[in-house]
């Protein structure tokens, strides 16, 4: 029994991180296939749409059934909360995502969110979620952190260096040859789309990191977490209908079959809007923005591995170092997070005796009064006796 009781702890502090890791792999299998999906000439636009009608659509009944006497009523500052959740995440975040996706590669899209903990971090110490003192080591390890992974993330947007090519890629070693004219024009073209395309990926992870904030914040007053999740993808579908229906306007872009386009639709929907969604929100309440957020480099190591095995996607040197930098950086904020939850725990622990030390001086006062009482009685036992004993003594002098 002893055994099973351990192993049922572990699991139970094991699973926000088995849940923040699983959420890396889900969003890795999304910018795969949507990589793939935007390539075909999918409009990133329809594609938030569907992505987020099929979100809605899975939630719904789970949010109806399994919330219906726990849900608490929307006042007009939460519905402005989640109208302000979906304009940040479905609307801005994914379709500027989306196109810094296209143009850039998945590899790269997902280094640029590595910036997340960090912008997280940031925006929770503007609101009060995280205390920053200077003085201490755990502290001056989350701003260290924060100041690497942001020079990581420029080195990467405006450095690339020599290719590096690895056995499974294909990529032989071509001759430095003297670019043509028309070569130099499509190469200045594609830098100039990958600056363009890294601008608005750092856009979306700023929109991306106040979405975290804003949803923990949700949360504190409407606790009703799979109805959150269906309201605010709902009100982000029809946000993304408004912009699509302005910015695209093919008819055949709507157009959608049992292909690619609809695997994509369907799998971000369902896994990387609805699920994770709800699935950080969960984490989120226990253990804050900043560390559901700690776990992207993951996500950037699986898709690189994709990538490049997969889409034979080039990896440069720039990126790799940039890689590095944000790595050490996000795992220095990690690390520093960790200190402050130990030394939170001992601080729990040191303040118990004192709680149950106050309510010593109470025991000692009813100590004190049950032998007041004592006292009074047998005080009151002794005079008694006494009065009876003078009562004998004058009866006897009578007689």
């Amino acid at each position: 029994m002893g055994f099973l009781e351990c192993l049922g702890h572990f699991f139970q502090n094991a699973n926000p991180y088995i849940a923040v890791i699983s959420l890396q792999f889900g969003y890795a299998g999304m910018n795969i296939i949507s990589t793939v999906s935007l390539n075909r000439g999918m409009s990133h636009y329809v594609l938030v749409v569907y992505r987020h009608a099929f979100a809605t659509a899975v939630m719904a009944p789970f949010a109806l059934v399994l919330e219906r006497k726990v849900r608490p009523k929307i006042t007009f500052k939460i519905f402005i909360q989640m109208f302000v959740l979906a304009l940040l995440g479905p609307l801005i975040d994914q379709n500027f995502y989306y196109v810094g996706l296209k143009m850039t590669s998945p590899t790269f899209s997902c280094a640029i969110s590595n910036m997340l903990p960090s912008m997280t971090f940031v925006m929770a110490v503007i609101c009060r979620m995280e205390k920053l003192d200077l003085k201490r080591v755990r502290c001056q390890a989350k701003l260290f952190g924060t100041v690497v992974t942001v020079v990581g993330a420029m080195l990467m947007t405006f450095y690339k260096g020599s290719v590096i090519n690895f056995f499974w890629t294909g990529h032989g070693h071509q001759p430095n040859t003297p670019p043509t004219g028309d070569a130099a024009a499509l190469n200045h073209h594609n830098d100039r789309e990958f600056i363009k395309g890294s601008i608005l990926l750092i856009i979306a992870t700023l929109a991306w990191a106040a979405f975290f904030i804003l949803q923990i914040i949700t949360l504190k007053k409407y606790t009703a977490h799979l109805s959150l999740t269906t309201l605010v993808c709902f009100l982000g579908t029809l946000q993304a209908i408004v912009v699509t229906l302005a910015m695209e306007h093919r008819p055949s872009a709507w157009a959608i079959g049992w292909d690619m386009n609809l695997l994509a639709a369907a799998y971000a929907g369902i896994v990387t809007s609805g699920v994770a969604y709800y699935v950080q929100g969960l984490v989120m309440k226990t253990k804050g923005p900043v560390f559901v957020t700690a776990f992207s480099p993951l996500m950037m190591v699986i898709v690189a591995f994709m990538g490049s095995l997969i889409l034979a996607e080039k990896i440069y040197v720039g990126g790799i170092i940039g890689a590095v930098l944000i790595v050490i950086g996000l795992y220095s904020v990690l690390w520093g997070k960790y200190k402050e939850s130990k030394e939170k725990e001992v601080e729990e622990i040191v303040q118990l005796p004192m709680k149950s030390g106050d309510q010593l001086p109470v025991i000692n006062d009813q100590a004190n009064n049950i032998e007041t009482i004592q006292k009074k009685e047998g005080l009151a036992i002794n005079i008694q006796s006494m009065d009876s004993l003078n009562m004998e003594k004058r009866l006897q002098d009578t007689h």
